[in-house]
């Protein structure tokens, strides 16, 4: 029979055709030196023509090598994991390497006969957060040399790459009670990790270095279900933030907090840890610290790598980490407070955000959207924005419209570019997600007691400036609660603008855009000058608007020019004077465009006569 497989081609056939033996193939083949350079031509000339491609087994017996790497992790099903092993993939891959993983399915007891025997099969061995006690583990390092540890860390003579979990979490804990809790819960992860143990030890120099900080700490896991389950002892525990252990435990508290109605943030902030890949689409987006695990992993085969080569170990430091801030966080919810008298009101800078107060506590707080994704058109805003008596009347990124932000200057078109945010009207489309979304970023802000002024650039989606805004805002005292005045005066400087909104591009009704204020979604009545009700008010020219929600009340006034209302109370609670009701408003180069809205917020419910005559007031 004719031998036709090209795998059954052997090296003896090579050293036939090449007139030279097997052991000489076999250098060739191996890179050895020492064979002339016309044996060389001749042997691979040979091997060519055969079609022969060397058995990586048997060069591998040949060397005392195999060229794979052993990766031992505690589960694969955690996108941590599955990102630090990306991360060694893809940097072994271009020394020539490949990876076998092992999983060990978070049991100690079974890791040190996995990572033996995994190594007997490779040339190095990589363990990732190792569960095993210490003990056991500096009794396992000898046994598989070469070796790294990844976020763990072993005697001084093992290589290792760890992350400061210790760190992150306090990053974690400064941003909550940079928000004003005090009351945390931490959801532990499993006893066997030596992060959680960083984490732990990082929380209790946090009760000893933050005044008035409570810690309440729940055992909980590492998965989706553990967190799904921990949710009733979570509420038990009367806490108004919770620190979980890592992203997927915050999942399911997540999920089954949305079940039993506790909205997230305004009754309960959530936090993760690492930033896996669905961190940003969870309901609400989870704020969590941002672990480059794909960089950590790149990091851990460097160093892997200089041990088996016996070469310098120049890898950079562990990648910094990042606070994403994101929608599942927010501030403190307010207990309502007494009705004693305020004093005067006034702004005082916090860190990067301002906030407007008196001793009735904060009443507002002016941010600059700076963490907004763009796809929100990044704009500052106004949030939350409460009663004296402590009642939030604004709501931030909330399930029905995650572009919705407190209260904003928000415009569905500006030359085409969105400042509204999610998806733009297309005639014949309808709303379409476009690549279109810009940006309005603060020059520069100054403080003149009762008075914020705000100096503004409007970007369009490349980058390029289409308006110059000066926006001021004023906070008082009024008729027993509290008066917020926004004036915007936007001029066109850099060429001629058009304004739009859907209504002018076609979606009859749609005239949203101007300066929006997007209240909690909560039964609401509506009064105005023209009559009570929604239909009395949409698209009315009355000088004001009045929002009633139980015990408290929202009066817009219109101190200037007056345009028509747009608003929404069924799908959602929002209201603007919109900007281009039924036809676009365009400014001819350097034109100004004044914008102004008064609000009073009290702790009453309004009727229609009494909102009139304070309205009239104004």
């Amino acid at each position: 029979m004719g031998r036709t497989p090209k795998d059954s081609i052997t090296i003896a056939d090579v050293a036939r055709v090449a007139e030279v033996s097997r052991a000489t193939v076999s250098r060739v083949m191996n890179g050895r030196i020492g064979v002339a350079p016309d044996i060389v031509a001749r042997v691979r000339a040979a091997a060519e023509q055969l079609n022969y491609r060397p058995s990586d087994l048997a060069r591998s017996l040949s060397l005392g090598r195999t060229n794979m790497v052993a990766l031992v992790v505690p589960d694969l099903g955690n996108p941590l994991f599955q990102q630090i092993l990306r991360g060694i993939t893809n940097a072994s891959a271009a020394a020539g390497y490949k990876v076998l993983v092992a999983e060990t399915d978070e049991d100690p007891k079974a890791e040190a006969a996995i990572a033996i025997e995994a190594r007997r099969r490779c040339d190095a061995l990589m363990m990732v957060s190792p569960r095993m006690d210490q003990e056991r583990l500096i009794e396992l390092l000898p046994q598989v040399q070469p070796v790294i540890l990844v976020n763990r860390h072993g005697p001084p003579e093992v290589s290792s790459v760890v992350v400061d979990y210790g760190r992150a979490v306090r990053i974690v804990v400064d941003h909550l009670v940079g928000l004003g809790h005090r009351r945390l819960a931490f959801l532990s992860g499993p006893a066997a990790s030596a992060s959680n143990t960083l984490r732990l030890l990082a929380l209790e120099v946090a009760e000893r270095e933050i005044p008035g900080l409570d810690l309440v700490r729940l055992e909980c896991g590492r998965s989706i279900e553990d967190g799904y389950a921990a949710v009733e002892r979570v509420l038990d525990a009367q806490v108004t933030a919770v620190v979980a252990f890592n992203d997927l435990v915050a999942f399911g508290l997540l999920a089954r907090l949305n079940e039993v109605g506790v909205a997230v943030p305004a009754d309960l902030s959530v936090t993760g840890m690492d930033d896996i890949g669905l961190a940003r689409f969870a309901v609400p987006s989870l704020t969590t610290v941002r672990v480059p695990q794909k960089d950590l992993g790149e990091l851990a085969w460097q160093r892997l790598f200089a041990s088996i080569t016996g070469s310098a170990d120049d890898a950079d430091d562990v990648p910094e980490l990042r606070l994403a801030v994101r929608a599942s966080t927010g501030p403190v919810p307010q207990e309502p407070r007494s009705q004693a008298p305020a004093d005067r009101i006034g702004w005082q800078q916090q860190g990067d955000i301002f906030e407007l107060g008196s001793s009735a506590g904060m009443l507002a707080r002016y941010e600059f959207g700076r963490r907004m994704p763009q796809v929100h058109a990044p704009r500052p805003y106004l949030h939350p924005v409460r009663t004296l008596g402590g009642h939030p009347l604004t709501q931030v990124s909330p399930v029905d419209h995650r572009h919705h932000y407190g209260v904003s200057l928000a415009v569905a078109q500006v030359n085409g570019t969105s400042h509204w945010g999610a998806r733009t009207y297309v005639r014949g489309q309808g709303p379409t997600l476009l690549t279109n979304h810009g940006q309005q970023r603060s020059r520069g802000v100054t403080v003149d007691d009762r008075e914020l002024v705000d100096d503004i650039t409007w970007y369009d989606e490349q980058g390029r400036p289409q308006l110059v805004e000066r926006r001021s805002l004023t906070g008082d005292l009024a008729f027993g609660g509290w008066r917020l005045d926004w004036r915007s005066v936007l001029t066109a400087r850099y060429g001629p603008v058009r304004i739009d909104s859907p209504a002018t591009t076609g979606r009859e009704g749609a005239a949203y855009g101007g300066i929006f204020w997007r209240l909690p979604f909560s039964e609401t009545v509506v009064l105005s000058a023209d009559g009570d009700g929604l239909e009395a008010a949409f698209g009315s020219v009355s000088p004001w608007i009045a929002f009633v929600q139980g015990e408290v009340s929202l009066l817009l006034v219109q101190p200037e020019q007056v345009r028509p209302w747009f608003l929404r109370v069924s799908e959602y609670v929002g209201v603007c004077p919109a900007l281009a009701w039924d036809e676009p408003l365009a400014l001819q180069p350097n034109q100004e465009l004044a914008l102004s809205l008064t609000a009073v917020l009290l702790d009453r419910p309004l009727e229609a006569a009494e909102a009139r005559k304070l309205a009239g007031r104004l």
